[in-house]
């Protein structure tokens, strides 16, 4: 168990990046994963200039696209990123944050941006790229788990919205901005689902639009997922949730993702393999933050320094995780089978 693939290889001289965007996620993950990996940060670009100032060297948005052999990291919201990648060098190579676009249509916009700049673009979905994926995913790949079958995703925790103020007015919160997360995992682990049933819904106690969700993959025969989430679970810490359960033909796996348990200070992730017999823990080498993000720029560095011929969660594979989401909102609108309330009926 300890020889499972957790990290990546950094490459001997990465190219700079430039970051678009000073927020808070710029400052509290990809910077300091950034310097961890030792990869330049070249500079930053706001629209606010001291914002990004106080966070490094800032660029003037002609200082930023002119940076020679650089990865553009854009770190903005969704709405943004289309004029940015207008901007952008032809050919670059650029990290776009998560989601892809506020929609599918947003999404399919911003594909077409890079298809027609032919840019080298990945997505910002850095589950992938945590330890406990890595590990997972290199277990799977040994036929450890032998054919993947189930696969549960439980939360039941209590998520301070109250720090994120943007999204009070948004009418999609959970599955776009949260749970896509586990919903590209599943597709990174299982492929791309053939349909989707979900119900997304906000909490009396809570002004943001949608904070629970109930979600099930059909991936035909043989093969059940499904997802239970709530962000309303404040009844104190002891039977509190944020898990995965993943079942194969030959073994099993869990994963506790610590991170969003007593947020943002978090507690440590944990996976736990059973391949016939006991339970086995997988000694990791960091927590989804901020090693995942060290993770998912590293494959864009290797990928840019030619290193790998694939880029992995590239723009394109992200529009399938976009149009599960999309699936997923269709399905939460529309009207459940309905239950006959008289024998007569």
């Amino acid at each position: 168990m300890t020889d499972l693939i957790q990290t990546l290889a950094p490459p001997a001289q990465p190219k700079p990046i430039v970051i678009f965007g000073a927020g808070s996620i710029v400052r509290d993950a990809h910077l300091p994963a950034y310097a961890q990996a030792g990869f330049p940060v070249a500079g930053i670009h706001d629209p606010d200039s001291a914002k990004a100032a106080a966070l490094g060297r800032a660029l003037t948005l002609a200082e930023a696209v002119a940076v020679p052999d650089a990865i553009f990291d854009l770190a903005v919201p969704p709405a943004a990123i289309p004029g940015i990648l207008r901007e952008l060098p032809e050919g670059a190579v650029v990290l776009i944050q998560k989601p892809m676009g506020s929609d599918l249509a947003a999404a399919t916009e911003i594909l077409r941006i890079v298809r027609a700049r032919r840019l080298r673009a990945a997505v910002n979905f850095q589950l992938r790229f945590a330890p406990m994926a890595l590990a997972l995913k290199d277990a799977i790949a040994r036929g450890l788990l032998g054919e993947v079958v189930d696969f549960d995703a439980w939360l039941a925790l209590d998520t301070p919205w109250h720090l994120w103020e943007f999204l009070a007015n948004l009418p999609r919160v959970e599955i776009l901005l949260h749970s896509i997360h586990y919903l590209d995992l599943i597709r990174d682990l299982m492929g791309n689902p053939q349909g989707v049933f979900a119900r997304t819904t906000g909490h009396p106690s809570s002004t943001v639009s949608n904070t629970r969700s109930a979600m099930i993959l059909d991936y035909g025969p043989g093969k059940r997922c499904s997802l239970s989430i709530n962000h309303n679970h404040a009844f104190g810490r002891k039977f509190q949730a944020c898990e995965f359960r993943i079942c194969g033909t030959k073994g099993a796996a869990y994963m506790k993702l610590g991170v969003n348990l007593d947020y943002p200070k978090g507690e440590p992730d944990e996976l736990w393999l059973n391949t016939g017999g006991d339970w086995q823990q997988v000694p990791l080498t960091g927590n989804w933050f901020i090693a995942a993000f060290v993770g998912r720029m590293t494959q864009v560095q290797r990928f840019a320094c030619g290193l790998g011929p694939a880029l992995e969660g590239s723009a394109e594979d992200a529009w399938h995780t976009m149009a599960l989401v999309e699936a997923a909102y269709d399905s939460a609108a529309a009207p459940a089978h309905p239950i006959k309330d008289s024998p007569d009926a």
